[in-house]
């Protein structure tokens, strides 16, 4: 048998990369039996396949993930839970510093969503060139103060593409950030057509139960794998429940323990170790609205991406 990544899904086939080559696979019956509450396979899948006389394959075993982003979606049997990637080595949002000002709860939103599967997030701030890199690490460089990963970056001039070269070689990234934020032409000048392959595959986004028609990662020169996913919003709403989200925002959940009260609510009570965090500014006013909102306020605000 040979081992083999699934690079694309279709309509039932699926693409294995595999050291023969890519190969489009099936998967075999017996792997299907069951009732199911979820998808079998998905893009990042490593697999076992053998090959057929046609040099097609047929998909024999399905290797155990070390992590995969997934949400539940609601239908009218209960709910199925969608894997929108296997195997993710790191989540990488891309944000614009201005034009169009970035929506900073919706990266806070994404963020949940990566703490939450235990995946490392690499935030970029493009097109740094309209406001400068002074500006830039003035107005959102508490993200890194908090502890992530951030690159500064600009598709026009190339600062910072090299940097994010680096960081996407060799791993499996997740990309998602909202339109206009110049993912496509920063993946051009990461690696010359990656960003207009992948702005491809996400115009295929199908509309029901929020499914995609096609599901695909793309190979990277220095090795490594990128992959643009849709739903990461919606899954922020749906599979994270109301008192949990403290515990996702990494400057807020080490304070909880120090509240007066056990069920503290972080908004008006006394003695609260999160609010005096806040009026210190060892929390940044935003990331504090941004946690009273999803907690208290989330599904009044739906963007288009």
């Amino acid at each position: 048998m040979l081992r083999g990544l699934i690079v694309r899904l279709q309509s039932g086939f699926y693409t294995v990369d595999t050291d023969a080559g890519p190969v489009v696979c099936r998967l075999r019956g017996r792997l299907k039996q069951g009732r199911r509450a979820g998808d079998i396979l998905a893009v990042g899948d490593w697999v076992q396949i053998t090959l057929l006389e046609d040099d097609t394959g047929m998909i024999e075993e399905i290797e155990e993930r070390h992590s995969m982003l997934s949400r539940m979606a609601p239908t009218p049997r209960g709910e199925y839970q969608q894997i929108l990637i296997a195997n993710p080595d790191r989540a990488v949002f891309v944000f614009a510093c201005a034009d169009p000002e970035p929506h900073l709860r919706m990266l806070d939103r994404l963020l949940i969503v990566a703490e939450k599967a235990k995946i490392p997030s690499l935030i970029v701030f493009n097109k740094v060139d309209l406001i400068g890199w002074w500006y830039a690490r003035r107005w959102y460089g508490h993200y890194k103060n908090i502890g992530y990963s951030m690159l500064f970056t600009s598709a026009t001039t190339g600062r910072g593409v090299a940097a994010l070269r680096s960081c996407l070689a060799g791993k499996i990234s997740v990309l998602a950030g909202p339109s206009g934020a110049g993912k496509s032409s920063l993946l051009n000048a990461v690696q010359p057509e990656l960003g207009l392959a992948v702005r491809d595959v996400s115009k295929l986004t199908g509309k029901g139960r929020h499914t995609t028609a096609v599901r695909a990662m793309f190979p990277l020169e220095g090795g490594g794998y990128v992959a643009d996913t849709p739903g990461l919003k919606a899954m922020a709403l749906w599979d994270i429940e109301p008192e949990e989200v403290d515990g996702y925002f990494p400057e807020l959940r080490d304070l909880v323990a120090d509240c007066k009260f056990s069920n503290c609510m972080h908004l008006h009570e006394p003695g609260c170790a999160v609010k005096a965090a806040v009026e210190k500014g060892r929390v940044h006013e935003e990331r504090y609205e941004s946690y009273i909102r999803m907690r208290y306020e989330e599904g009044s605000e739906e963007e288009e991406w």
